[in-house]
């Protein structure tokens, strides 16, 4: 059996007529019908009723029909997966993350990895504006930060990955109440909070003031790494996006509270708006739209 023989039979049902499927398919007549005959003799069955023209499939022939048409689409599927695959082999894809959305990159980077196993990614920690200016000097591919940053007659294209929601943490001898904690009770607890210029810790601010509360606030940082030093040694609390937690706390079991309202942004990958989308481009957009990351960055 050869696939020209199943090409056949798909156009001889569209056109309903010998000729113009063997000219639409670029072989004489002859060949055309010499072929079908051939495919119903090596499957041992009839597949088209003849008189002197064209009268239809049999119901076996309908059932060929089908299978030939499956059969036709995964080939198509697997040519565009080879052309694909030629086409993005070394690949290179360089993404602006801000620290808040920290650990949204593992299950994302693992996602366009599984896709595309050659990939080489780079990865740059950074500010969303900082990430939104490398978007716009090219110098990034893509940028993963707060969607509600970026300029709405900005040229560049948006997809939510999750909702943002901030949580208080600490560990012993810190000890949290149970259950979800209030803003207004927070006042006195020592706390250690991301810096003013960053735009989570402008939500914490927001939300204290909503609560008419002036919060114990020992210590201020930009870097991560400090404010895990300081609540990991059990010296102060901190509030920080879900995404922003943790993952090696050492012997130290993470006391993690839901906090009451406060603003909860979009969380999400942007890229300019692209001319001409290569097919790494437009496959690792498409990977990052199948992922379910709604549900892993929230505390009940």
């Amino acid at each position: 059996m050869f696939l020209r023989q199943l090409t056949y039979l798909i156009a001889l049902d569209r056109y309903r007529h010998f000729s113009r499927a063997a000219e639409s398919c670029g072989v004489s007549q002859p060949a055309l019908s010499a072929a079908i005959r051939q495919l119903e003799s090596e499957l041992g069955i009839t597949i088209i009723r003849r008189t002197r023209r064209f009268n239809g499939l049999t119901d076996e022939g309908r059932r060929v029909l089908d299978w030939a048409r499956q059969t036709l689409a995964a080939l198509d599927g697997l040519r565009q997966e080879a052309a694909f695959a030629q086409q993005v082999a070394g690949g290179t894809l360089s993404i602006g993350v801000m620290p808040p959305a920290l650990q949204a990159m593992p299950p994302l980077l693992e996602g366009f990895r599984t896709a595309i196993p050659g990939l080489h990614l780079h990865a740059r920690l950074g500010s969303s504006a900082d990430t939104i200016h490398g978007l716009r000097l090219q110098q990034l591919d893509l940028g993963l930060v707060y969607l509600d940053q970026i300029p709405a007659d900005g040229p560049f294209e948006i997809l939510p990955l999750y909702t943002e929601q901030h949580v208080l943490v600490a560990v012993e001898p810190l000890t949290l109440p149970a259950g979800r904690q209030e803003w207004d009770s927070l006042a006195d607890l020592p706390l250690c909070l991301l810096s003013a210029e960053m735009r989570t810790r402008q939500i914490v601010d927001g939300a204290f003031r909503n609560a008419s509360v002036t919060p114990t606030v020992m210590l201020e940082t930009n870097s991560l790494e400090v404010l895990y030093g300081e609540v990991l040694g059990g010296r102060l609390a901190s509030i920080l996006p879900v995404a922003a937690l943790p993952t090696h706390t050492g012997r130290n079991r993470l006391q993690i509270r839901p906090l009451g309202p406060c603003a909860t942004p979009e969380v999400g990958l942007v890229r300019l708006v692209p001319a001409q989308p290569t097919a790494l481009a437009t496959r690792v957009w498409d990977v990052a739209a199948t992922l379910r990351m709604r549900d892993i960055f929230v505390v009940g």
